[in-house]
């Protein structure tokens, strides 16, 4: 009875006429979709901004490869997120490393190319509860609870990347030289919203709260391949990668128009302020 009464209460009106939602705590700790629904809602991520996402697609892919170099340039620059790709750990710090990996490394390529269908799948349609599932198991696949071969990246090196990630987005976009400003706006809302959950989906696994629902928690196959999600691939396609640089040549001759002088948008860093690192050819 109390619950129902409190319950009740809660569907009171606010001095604006609107019902004040029911949340539950609990909910928003076991079950994810709820814990997505609350994230969407509290984001007020609508129809809008999967209209913004998937109309403004084209633009969005365009700009990844080049994104995923200075990401991945930005990695590669500090030895705690360096050493990392060596050992899966960014809290070791008793490994001494002689042979630092570089952007042409094998195993950079290899990780450029899952960011790369990553940051695809990131900005794409996210209707389907599959998309969230994947988003949070890309939270659980960092924080070092895998049985197989753990990975831990400490939350605050996740948290900064994801911020510099919708900074490169948010210049890229609002830089465009044709996209009105509407759409320009429209695109980087979204794609705010998108980070911030995903956001959300890396620090779960590392906050305590909502620990004592702990047992109740939805289970996730921590053994599934990357890219998957149990027998589904939900990243990349069947077809053979293609090389970093044949994915920056082609992304670039869809975005730009067609001109021989033109050149991948993040080549020339040493241009003015005044004039945009983004779209500007030489």
């Amino acid at each position: 009875m109390q619950a129902s009464e409190g319950r009740r209460k809660m569907e009171a009106l606010l001095e604006g006429g609107r019902p004040v939602k029911h949340v539950s705590r609990k909910a928003l700790y076991t079950r994810l979709e709820a814990r997505i629904n609350y994230l969407k809602d509290f984001l007020d991520f609508n129809s809008s901004d999967i209209e913004a996402l998937t109309t403004g697609s084209k633009y969005i892919k365009a700009l990844i490869p080049a994104i995923v170099n200075i990401v991945y340039k930005k990695l590669l620059e500090q030895d705690i997120t360096a050493r990392a790709f060596i050992t899966r750990d960014t809290a070791d710090e008793t490994t001494h490393v002689d042979d630092w990996y570089t952007e042409n490394s094998p195993q950079i390529q290899r990780r450029k190319m899952f960011l790369r269908w990553y940051l695809t799948k990131l900005c794409s349609d996210p209707t389907e509860m599959e998309f969230w599932r994947y988003l949070n198991k890309v939270g659980l696949m960092h924080s070092g609870q895998e049985r197989r071969v753990p990975l831990n990246i400490e939350y605050i090196h996740i948290g900064v990347m994801l911020g510099f990630i919708q900074d490169v987005f948010t210049e890229a976009l609002m830089s465009h030289p044709t996209l009105s400003l509407q759409r320009k706006v429209a695109l980087v809302r979204a794609i705010g919203k998108i980070i911030w959950i995903q956001n959300d989906l890396f620090a779960k696994w590392r906050l305590r709260d909502g620990e004592e629902y702990a047992d109740e928690m939805s289970e996730i196959i921590l053994d599934d391949k990357e890219g998957y999600i149990g027998e589904k691939k939900i990243l990349g396609d069947s077809s053979t990668p293609r090389s970093s640089s044949d994915d920056d040549r082609a992304s670039i001759a869809s975005s730009v128009a067609p001109s021989a002088a033109s050149v991948c948008p993040f080549s020339d860093m040493a241009r003015p302020s005044s004039e945009t690192k983004i779209w500007a050819g030489r």
